[in-house]
């Protein structure tokens, strides 16, 4: 593995991004919220960023797939329950779990206590629709039928198994 070609050719620039720790998040969702530090816009595609928290409730994300992106999950607080593709288990602050593409994974705050971790995307493809529907959905403001949720999920490259 070697470094790519050059992109940036130039001398240096003050082009970096900053958010401070008090910025309110872009989606509160019911019992959380998630964050959005760093889409794929702001990323030139190359990466997407999110903080997802969860609060004491159970919630999160059954076991599912994607086709066309790796993901990775580091907890940052709480326990947080990961499945890797063949068993669950609890997550503490500090573990990673990566997932290339196709590569079965889920994740699921079920201790009772808020939770929160890192979601990061390569490429960085446009997760904020889908985590708006599923906001709605969680919020009664949007209803789909089975096919119409199972359209959305592919919708958004999230194939529940």
């Amino acid at each position: 593995m070697s470094y790519p070609d050059p992109v940036h050719l130039g001398s240096g620039e003050a082009s970096a991004s900053y958010r401070p720790a008090g910025t309110p998040p872009e989606l509160p969702r019911p019992g959380g919220a998630a964050s959005y530090l760093a889409t794929g816009a702001d990323t030139g595609g190359r990466f997407g960023l999110y903080r997802w928290d969860m609060g004491p409730q159970p919630a999160g994300a059954d076991a599912h797939f994607h086709r066309t992106f790796a993901e990775s999950f580091f907890v940052l607080t709480g326990t947080v329950r990961l499945y890797d593709g063949r068993a669950w288990f609890d997550g503490s602050p500090g573990d990673w779990v990566h997932v290339p593409e196709g590569g079965l994974h889920g994740f699921r705050n079920e201790s009772g206590q808020p939770a929160s971790l890192l979601i990061h995307f390569a490429p960085g493809v446009p997760r904020e629709a889908y985590f708006k529907g599923l906001v709605e959905i969680a919020e009664g403001r949007w209803q789909p039928g089975r096919e119409e949720f199972l359209a959305f999920c592919e919708e958004h490259d999230n194939i529940y198994v």
